[in-house]
């Protein structure tokens, strides 16, 4: 997988350099006196000059909305911290755990001081004291690495007490998971924080409400490709990032392109792009010149797409996404080239799922073991035709009935490749495939680091 994709053509009439993976563009830009060099902290220091309800209302003016999944608006995420709360807290989601996803440990290695600065901004914005940067299990050494960065922004007067001169004080942590894909889940992930079990909450209280968040203190949980944008927006402005984009999905968006490609590698790119652009032009088209048989727009978590012409002129939006029938999430695309049998593909993901789960709420728990179960049984040759219903009954069970996103999440490799690929049941159910091993010989699918939000 390239980590050095090719410098991208922003579509704003002229090119620029990238607002987020900086390192393609400045080499040491993790560099504390690098990131000084070229501008680093500059949106810090403008944004402290503001009221906390200044800043915010330039976020919300930028049109940036989440990247971690939900797409949510950040300023009016932001914005629902209560103004007379006492004690506030900023959680950046860094757990990226979804498969396909590995754009933050992009940004968190080559651009960590950006996340900083973008994290500390949110938290003079909804007045918190302390920042908590959740990193997944598997991201140790990063995360040794991000302490040192914390320690050259306190040791510059970024952090700690009267944050330049203005009478605000913030102290930033890491905090390493255990390698649960749950704790992507913000509720979860705060539950985690606290040192309680991985698990979902029952909401509301919501986060950013008194009882929901952090130690029960209104939180903000933001993805660190979010943050990683904020500073570019102090400095330059709303409607300079309104450039990019589309009206209702502004900004670029970093696209983790993994699969059947020739290209593998992080895009950063103007939201508004095709699929068509991403996969043949910057990731280089499908490998060996094979067709392509399906798109995974969001990891596993979204619902796959097939490789039809209405899908690959889709403009990558969440809005755009949304029509076709899927989610761009974290926008962890995963190529599926002609060859790929849709059933193995179905179970891998729904293995996955059943594996993660955490077995708070009965519809997962149960609906993902009996989908691996059915799922085993049409990929083995052992089923019928009445099997695929059966399957697709499971998957509709499950639907809008658990505590969170993961449930939701669980149900879509079934749902989605028996409504797109029913053929490649059929052919399992006639007894066509070659043997009953194939799970384990099919040539992989390439998604070298699993990450998501």
């Amino acid at each position: 997988m390239g980590r050095g994709a090719p410098h991208p053509k922003m579509k704003a009439g002229r090119d620029v350099a990238h607002i987020i993976l900086r390192d393609l563009d400045i080499p040491d830009i993790w560099k504390f006196d690098v990131y000084v060099e070229n501008g680093g902290y500059e949106g810090l220091k403008k944004a402290v000059t503001l009221t906390p309800d200044e800043v915010i209302e330039v976020v919300k003016a930028s049109g940036l909305r989440g990247r971690g999944g939900a797409g949510f608006p950040t300023g009016v995420k932001w914005s629902f911290i209560p103004k007379d709360a006492e004690t506030t807290y900023v959680a950046v989601n860094a757990d990226e755990s979804e498969p396909g996803t590995f754009k933050d440990r992009q940004i968190m290695e080559g651009n960590p001081h950006q996340l900083i600065e973008g994290a500390l901004i949110c938290a003079y914005a909804i007045r918190a004291r302390a920042v908590y940067i959740y990193c997944r299990g598997e991201f140790w050494d990063l995360t040794h690495a991000l302490d040192a960065r914390i320690e050259e922004a306190r040791a510059a007067g970024f952090i700690g007490e009267n944050i330049l001169g203005s009478g605000w004080s913030c102290e930033v942590y890491t905090h390493l998971g255990a390698g649960a894909y749950i704790c992507g889940e913000e509720s979860a992930l705060l539950n985690s924080l606290q040192g309680l079990l991985g698990q979902p909450r029952v909401r509301p209280p919501f986060p950013a409400q008194k009882g929901g968040g952090l130690y029960y203190e209104p939180t903000v949980v933001n993805n660190v490709e979010t943050l990683t944008n904020v500073p570019w927006i102090m400095v330059n402005g709303a409607d300079a990032y309104r450039q990019f984009g589309t009206e209702q999905s502004p900004g670029v968006k970093v696209f983790c392109v993994s699969g059947h490609v020739n290209r593998p590698g992080n895009y950063e790119l103007p939201l508004g792009t095709t699929f068509r652009e991403l996969i043949y032009e910057h990731a280089g088209g499908i490998l060996d010149d094979k067709g392509l048989k399906g798109v995974l727009t969001a990891g596993a978590s979204a619902p796959i797409l097939p490789g039809s012409a209405e899908v690959l002129d889709t403009p990558l939006t969440y809005e755009d996404v949304q029509k076709v029938g899927s989610s761009l999430g974290s926008a962890s695309v995963i190529v599926l080239d002609e060859d790929t049998d849709m059933v193995w593909a179905a179970l891998k993901m729904v293995r996955f799922f059943k594996h993660e789960s955490c077995g708070k709420c009965t519809p997962c728990r149960e609906g993902t073991f009996w989908m691996e179960r059915v799922l085993s049984r049409i990929h083995r040759g052992e089923a019928t035709e009445g099997d695929i219903d059966l399957l697709d009954e499971v998957a509709a069970q499950i639907k809008g009935k658990c505590l969170c996103a993961l449930g939701e999440f669980a149900l879509n490799p079934a749902a989605a490749t028996i409504a797109h690929f029913r053929d490649d049941y059929a052919r399992r159910v006639s007894g066509v495939p070659e043997s009953t091993a194939e799970l384990e010989t099919q040539a992989p699918i390439e998604a070298p680091v699993a990450a998501g939000d």
